[in-house]
């Protein structure tokens, strides 16, 4: 089967001005091309059923673009079959007139700003967008505070936590959004706590909230200031948590876990949680209860009194600051399992099944809080 005269001539001259990227919309029987001066368009004349017309159009195309009569499927499954495409590749991946091809390229790690914009023209979708700001080139070029824009104006569309939590780490790259989009953002988010999950992962020392230091700091920042400047991670790590910017972090906690809305917003959030507090435990994920990390914690304190000295003399709250610290540190899947593993319940009823978790949790973002 040919194409018909009309659309093989038509199709010939827009591939003889070398086009950029092509997509085609198939419910309009459609071809458009993007090139340098521009977009193109070519009306389809099928002559036969709209599918078999496409299906050799999209032939045309991959011989035009591969040299391969035997089409786009042959040659993409060639090249994803190798772990990843060629960077020469990428041009020709965004001629084929294929959805799949253009999710293929945004994926690849050659991906230029010029790449991106001709992949997003072919393809704007939100997952693309989301794949295209992994890519640093794209984040500092011109494509990148396109697509951040793009990811703000779909967020109230999307219904996946998950989604909604990588499309926010996303948007929050240097250079993206400007301070006001960033706070819009964040007051958007209190109603949907994966937004602010979204910001504890990105940038938990920028978080836009306004808060006091502890009520302590002043009269123990100085001495553990001496022990932060010599190197001390621990040191640095109260420090920070008794200034303005980790208590901000520990009121945003405190709001993400007020009403999370599924299992994989608790799940990420802890995740958040430990990797902020993990110079207390470089081990990594210890995987227990709350009750067996509380039992851990009291036994580390009581074990480490030597080292912990310098910090304990410090001020007789430490104690239970570390403590509180260290519980947090370990906050996992393993606090989770016990509720989680016989439920797939949400909302409301999984928020009074975390209620054995989340109270004693409280008590201790409370201690970090002066509270």
């Amino acid at each position: 089967m040919e194409l018909s005269s009309e659309d093989s001539l038509r199709i010939n001259v827009l591939l003889a001005n070398k086009p950029l990227a092509i997509k085609i919309n198939e419910s309009k029987m459609t071809l458009h091309g993007l090139t340098s001066n521009g977009e193109a368009e070519v009306k389809l004349n099928p002559d036969c059923r709209d599918d078999k017309y496409i299906k050799k159009i999209k032939e045309v195309l991959s011989s035009h673009a591969t040299g391969s009569p035997g089409g786009y499927p042959v040659f993409l499954q060639r090249w994803t079959r190798m772990g990843q495409m060629r960077d020469s590749s990428l041009e020709q991946l965004l001629l084929l007139g294929e959805p799949e091809a253009v999710v293929a390229a945004v994926c690849a790690t050659g991906m230029t700003d010029e790449l991106a914009r001709r992949a997003w023209w072919a393809m704007e979708d939100a997952e693309n967008a989301r794949k295209l700001l992994q890519h640093d080139a794209v984040v500092q070029g011109q494509m990148g505070p396109v697509l951040a824009e793009f990811l703000v104006e779909h967020l109230p569309f999307e219904t996946e936590p998950e989604k909604m939590i990588e499309s926010v780490q996303q948007v929050l790259k240097p250079g993206l959004l400007s301070d006001s989009m960033r706070a819009d953002l964040w007051k958007r988010g209190l109603r949907k706590p994966a937004y602010h999950v979204g910001f504890i992962l990105t940038i938990p020392d920028e978080l836009p909230i306004e808060t006091s230091a502890h009520p302590e700091f002043d009269s123990v920042v100085k001495p553990l200031g001496k022990l932060a400047e010599q190197g001390s991670k621990q040191a640095q790590l109260i420090c920070k948590m008794l200034s303005p910017v980790g208590q901000a972090f520990i009121k945003g906690v405190e709001g993400i876990l007020k009403k999370p809305s599924n299992q994989d917003v608790v799940n990420v959030a802890f995740d958040a949680i430990r990797l902020y507090f993990a110079d207390f435990r470089p081990s990594g994920d210890p995987d227990l209860t709350f009750e067996q990390l509380v039992e851990e914690a009291t036994d580390f304190l009581e074990s480490q009194q030597k080292q912990l000295q310098p910090f304990l003399s410090t001020a007789d709250f430490l104690a239970d600051y570390i403590l509180s610290v260290r519980v947090l540190s370990g906050l996992g899947y393993g606090v989770l399992r016990p509720v989680f593993q016989d439920t797939t319940a949400i909302g409301s009823l999984m928020r009074r099944k975390l209620e054995p978790v989340f109270e004693p949790l409280h008590k201790h973002l409370a201690v970090l809080s002066g509270k």
